[in-house]
């Protein structure tokens, strides 16, 4: 995802529901920056649950987050209903990078987009561990068509 492209909604191939929430708003009646970052760990996450069968309870391995990145385009608010939009743009060995897209509802350019890099550790060491075949078919589902599986870190 190149910093001077504009996101919109026909790249992502997965959408959540987000709501907004009271203790999102800052100061300045806007959602905070930091806020972004919890949106975008709620969507991927509940991809990995529900589309991967990631158990974040007690499965052997789990994903850290090494890398965020969010380039804000326009604020949005309290009480607003969002659409976040998730995509992977690149699946390593043991890492993956999630691409995300932070909509209002009807909008087809993203208030704020960025990413999230995972990689997949055993839960006992932290030691990296090869992505599992089931989230691996998962996130091939999702995969940017400009985009390919290439193997890496």
């Amino acid at each position: 995802m190149s910093d001077a492209e504009n996101e919109t909604r026909d790249r992502y191939p997965h959408f959540a529901d987000l709501q907004t929430r009271w203790s999102d708003n800052d100061i300045y009646g806007h959602v905070n920056n930091v806020t972004y970052y919890s949106y975008f760990d709620t969507v991927v996450n509940c991809f990995l649950i529900e589309a991967a069968g990631l158990d974040i309870q007690e499965g052997p391995e789990i994903g850290y987050a090494v890398e965020t990145k969010c380039k804000f385009n326009k604020p949005v608010a309290y009480p607003e209903p969002l659409d976040a939009g998730l995509r992977v743009g690149r699946i390593g060995n043991s890492s993956v990078r999630f691409e995300i897209g932070i909509f209002r509802k009807g909008d087809n350019d993203a208030a704020a987009a960025g990413h999230f890099i995972h990689v997949f550790v055993d839960r006992a060491t932290g030691k990296p561990v090869t992505i599992p075949d089931k989230i691996r078919g998962a996130l091939e589902r999702i995969l940017a068509p400009t985009s390919s599986a290439s193997s890496g870190a």
